[in-house]
């Protein structure tokens, strides 16, 4: 691989930070990959560098300088608002010749950029974004959802848990649209596999810091899960209080719906020990899983590689290679031609091993139930779960038949 060049700039109509990498070759020849995601926000750390660092490092392992192919990656904050997301990818496309657009971990931002790559012929690979609607109503031609979903969560985290043992429950939800479909979706999971719902409580969104009144009524129901709908910083206040309040010492488990291995880290393993949740990628899971994180971990030392980076370097890998069938030319000319290869190659990469991407444009690959392991199970940092079960390939992610996506023909 040829010596790398940085440049910073300042995207002022989008307030981001622009970075590239590139080959010094003729710039007509070349793919352009734009990582656009959470740089400066809340999810800095689950997206954000290490996935810009997971791009990068997809291009190494592939090899793509020595099948002659030319690669540019530059990063863009979206600020987690899609006007501007919209703005630095509409300036991306039109002025600096982007391909292909990736990571987009916010479900409102793919929505808005999934209309503007199917008008411009380009390629977007959501691999961080969680709407299930991506591949249901408002599944595009042009957009894949790579990594995960809120259905996928739901599934795993209900109906496995149930499976394990874990056949009552009680939600802890946040009081607006998220929280209510998070706490729907995992309930039916839940009475599907023979589970019972025994209740919720709603906390008003956004604002609540003290869930100790909601804690209070979930150790009152008696459920041997409470179920947490909500995500980010109030699933690690609410565990943390949990932890405090003694709830899980008597015996309840707490069950995150949406939850990464960087909310661990914050919270604590003597806290969040217990937990029940799903993640679609563990850095310890297999062989392949540890060779792929510690390859990223050189560039980004301080942050263990999660699924959503592992989602962002499985995307460009089997991209580039769908570039590498039908060719730079034709790659940069129609998106949806690139788009129509990568649905017709079976997948396999370190992070996720063998796959395959679905009409509806979900890709699919097994889903995991981790409990978090207590702090004399950790043996050295980062190492936080423990294996309950795995979900197969096949069963992980919603039905095709049952997403109502306008490109499957019923």
């Amino acid at each position: 691989m040829n010596e790398i060049t940085r440049r910073g700039a300042l995207g002022a109509a989008a307030g981001s930070v622009v970075t590239a990498k590139s080959w010094a070759q003729p710039r007509d020849n070349t793919i352009r990959i734009g990582v656009l995601a959470d740089f400066s926000g809340p999810y800095r750390d689950t997206s954000g560098p290490t996935s810009f660092a997971a791009v990068q490092q997809a291009i190494e392992d592939l090899g793509v300088a020595q099948r002659g192919i030319n690669v540019e990656v530059v990063q863009g904050d979206h600020l987690n608002r899609p006007d501007a997301a919209l703005a630095l990818a509409r300036r991306w496309i039109d002025t600096q010749g982007v391909d292909m657009i990736c990571e987009v971990n916010n479900s409102a931002v793919a929505l808005a950029v999934a209309n503007l790559v199917r008008e411009k012929d380009k390629v977007q690979l959501a691999s961080g974004a969680a709407s299930s609607a991506l591949t249901g109503p408002q599944c595009s031609t042009h957009t894949i959802q790579w990594t995960y979903d809120t259905w996928v969560f739901a599934n795993v985290v209900g109906g496995a848990a149930v499976r394990a043992g874990g056949d009552s429950w009680y939600f802890i939800t946040a009081d607006y649209a998220f929280g209510h479909q998070l706490e729907r979706d995992t309930g039916q999971f839940v009475t599907r596999a023979g589970g019972r719902m025994l209740g919720s409580a709603k906390f008003p969104f956004p604002g609540t810091t003290d869930f100790s009144s909601f804690l209070i009524q979930a150790q009152a129901s008696r459920a041997k899960v409470v179920g947490l709908a909500m995500a980010a910083a109030d699933t690690q206040n609410c565990v943390k209080q949990a932890h405090e309040f003694g709830l899980t010492r008597r015996g309840q488990k707490l069950a995150g719906m949406i939850m990464f291995v960087q909310d661990i880290k914050s919270i604590g393993l003597e806290a969040a020990q217990g937990m029940l949740l799903s993640e679609v990628f563990y850095h310890d899971l297999n062989d392949r899983t540890r060779g792929l994180a510690q390859r990223i971990l050189r560039r980004t030392p301080t942050n263990m590689p999660g699924q959503e980076h592992a989602g962002t370097y499985s995307c460009a890998i089997h991209y580039l290679k769908a570039v590498a069938e039908v060719g730079v030319a034709r790659a940069k000319a129609s998106g949806i031609e690139v788009i129509n290869v990568m649905k017709r190659m079976p997948t396999d990469d370190d992070a996720f091993g063998p796959g395959r991407v679905r009409e509806d444009g979900r890709k699919i690959h097994p889903a995991y139930l981790f409990e978090v392991k207590s702090p004399a199970e950790s043996q050295r940092e980062w190492d936080y779960y423990k294996l309950i079960s795995t979900v197969g390939t096949e069963e992980a992610f919603r039905p095709l038949a049952e997403g109502g996506c306008p490109l499957i023909r019923t």
